[in-house]
């Protein structure tokens, strides 16, 4: 890649407010772009998943009583090298084949690289079973997300909608 072409996205990383961060070796020794609002000071990378899946909406009325699409919950394969290793379902909840399960809860947010895409997120973790890969987790990091966003009219309350999507998620553990 070019020089000038290397130093325009690298201000364009820093105008949005973004940081490099490194991760370790268990995630291939990639680099990650992640929002200063996401960032997790002070934890590593366990893991990161690809996650391939829908995003769920139910028709509601809102305040207004005009319909809206109204998220209702995620439903993914979580891929590692090709290959299913877990699961993402309301919750939110990641579980793994290991027997390791995370729930968490949305602790900050950035939008989307653009309006068809979900938000980038931080979840803090409030609860943990099993002992496997997952049973250190503290920090998620929704990245590098791709659809997902709900568009088009509601036609009558109670109507679904499932809207593809993919994202990374890494998971993260505090420093010891």
């Amino acid at each position: 890649m070019r020089t000038g072409l290397m130093r325009t996205m690298f201000q364009k990383i820093l105008a949005r407010g973004c940081v490099l961060v490194m991760t370790t070796a268990t995630t291939g020794g990639a680099i990650a772009q992640t929002a200063d609002a996401i960032a997790a000071p002070g934890e590593i990378v366990i893991t990161t998943l690809h996650a391939q899946g829908v995003q769920v909406y139910e028709c509601k009325a809102g305040a207004s009583g005009a319909l809206a699409w109204e998220f209702r919950e995620p439903v993914a394969t979580l891929i590692q090298d090709g290959k299913t290793i877990g699961r993402h379902y309301a919750g939110p909840r990641w579980e793994l084949q290991d027997g390791s399960t995370v729930a968490a809860t949305v602790s900050a947010r950035e939008p989307g690289a653009t309006a068809s895409d979900i938000p980038v997120l931080k979840l803090a973790v409030t609860d943990r079973r099993g002992s496997g890969v997952l049973a250190d987790v503290s920090t998620i990091q929704r990245i590098k997300t791709k659809g997902g966003v709900a568009a088009g009219t509601c036609p009558a309350a109670g109507a679904f909608l499932s809207v593809p999507y993919s994202a990374d998620y890494a998971f993260l553990t505090k420093q010891r």
